[in-house]
């Protein structure tokens, strides 16, 4: 058995060898992403394992196909960049990670709220400046605020605990209820009863074609004045300059992106300075302080990159020995 891996970061890498090793099965690291140019990298093997950072074509899929390669192991959660039909039509096998750790994005999304609530970004730069008074920056508190969670799978659920934590009321929409939180009542109707109750909403959403730019300047002026927006699940879930109108306006009144709609060769690289960030849009909500961005690194975590790698291995392997595997996606 012999597989490939696309896209391995040195941070990935002694986890990939250490499965290696345990399982007694070569794996070629590869550096580069998958896609026209690495294909062909994949002939005479079994299985590849790849990283969403790139669209999975047509065009690629249907060489990695002739390649005799169709047992493709995704090291993420999304699977919105495969393109559906050359999966069916060259017959792949496709899993994903659908739980590498959702504690750490969890974790990652209430820290930034709380440092939005607590104007921490304002404090810092007043005291790089010499500035140690408190006011007019006063801060406000979880504990009587009103959290509106969208989408109730496992990072869902994990930010709802620690919201809960901190003494905040809790409501959520899905359109797949989980069971128990049904019991607890948590649960809306509508998103527009959401919007109308929740002074913090916070998006667990995958991207789909329906929910793109679900919040919107309709939705936004749904939303309460002074509204908290935070995004760790997918860029495409917020129009961006609705985004900016409504942070302009005061209906925001901050929000905290870990992803955003643009964020393919610009997340993850190097400019070298601010004024080189290629995106006049990103710069915008860089520059302001009631907004915090962060570049798609909510899962970063020591456990959680040993979980994608090791577990798509482990999907990957399951494909090549059986033809099926736990976490394989229907398309």
């Amino acid at each position: 058995m012999k597989i490939i891996a696309y896209g391995i970061r040195d941070d990935e890498r002694p986890y990939l060898e250490e499965w290696s090793q345990d399982q007694r099965i070569d794996v070629k690291a590869v550096g580069t992403l998958l896609d026209e140019s690495t294909v062909d990298l994949a002939k005479g093997y079994d299985g590849a394992v790849v990283y969403q950072q790139k669209p999975y074509t047509a065009a690629v899929l249907d060489k990695l196909a002739a390649n005799g390669v169709t047992n493709l192991s995704l090291r993420n959660v999304g699977v919105d960049n495969v393109d559906a039909d050359a999966v069916k039509r060259n017959g792949f096998k496709v899993t994903n990670v659908p739980a590498y750790s959702p504690e750490a994005i969890a974790e990652f999304t209430v820290t930034q709220l709380m440092r939005l609530l607590r104007r921490t970004p304002t404090f810092d730069r007043k005291q790089a400046n010499g500035d140690l008074r408190w006011a007019p920056d006063i801060a406000d508190e979880l504990n009587s605020m009103t959290v509106g969670v969208v989408a109730t799978g496992r990072i869902g659920r994990a930010a709802m605990k620690i919201y809960q934590g901190f003494g905040a009321k809790v409501i959520a929409y899905d359109v797949f209820h989980n069971p128990e939180l049904e019991k607890q009542g948590i649960y809306v109707d509508t998103m527009d009863e959401l919007y109308a109750q929740a002074d913090v909403i916070s998006l667990h959403a995958p991207a789909t074609k329906d929910n793109t730019h679900m919040l919107n300047d309709e939705s936004f002026g749904k939303m309460k004045d002074g509204v908290w927006i935070l995004n760790p699940a997918r860029g495409a879930l917020i129009d961006t300059d609705a985004l900016i109108r409504a942070l302009d306006s005061g209906k925001v009144a901050g929000a905290a992106l870990d992803v955003y709609e643009d964020e393919v060769g610009i997340f993850n690289a190097d400019f070298g300075s601010f004024d080189a960030i290629p995106d006049e849009r990103l710069k915008n909500l860089l520059k302001r302080e009631n907004v915090l961005v962060s570049p798609h690194i909510a899962f970063y975590t020591r456990t959680a990159v040993k979980n994608m790698v090791q577990f798509a291995l482990n999907n990957n392997k399951q494909l090549i020995e059986t033809g099926k595997a736990e976490n394989e996606v229907a398309f």
